[in-house]
């Protein structure tokens, strides 16, 4: 993948060496933080983690007791606008959902 290649490897690190370190602060892991993070964004943002181990789940679960400062979320937040990552994942993969808009509630039937 282009972003473990060197050049991009070296940069990418030191996103992940800071949440890593305040991960460490708060108990948790670096995935727990990053999914606080994103929880605590507002109740019109939900994380969607996928999983396919039980351990995983419970590890996600978990980051719902994870509570942050409003001086934490402003330290994610100047960490995550701070540095950009080195080459998406799977650029072409991606792409496939770039100009898709989620249907309306009113027209989902169960």
């Amino acid at each position: 993948m282009p972003r473990f290649q060197p050049n991009n490897l070296e940069y990418n690190k030191i996103l992940y060496e800071r949440v890593n370190e305040m991960a460490k602060k708060k108990g948790c892991t670096p995935a727990q933080l990053s999914l606080a993070w994103i929880h605590h964004q507002g109740n019109d943002v939900v994380p969607i983690p996928r999983t396919t181990k039980i351990e995983n789940l419970e590890e996600n679960i978990g980051t719902l007791f994870i509570k942050l400062t409003p001086e934490e979320m402003d330290e994610l937040e100047s960490i995550a606008s701070s540095i950009s990552i080195k080459r998406a994942r799977n650029i072409a993969s991606m792409l496939t959902y770039r100009d898709i808009e989620t249907p309306l509630l009113s027209s989902w039937s169960a």
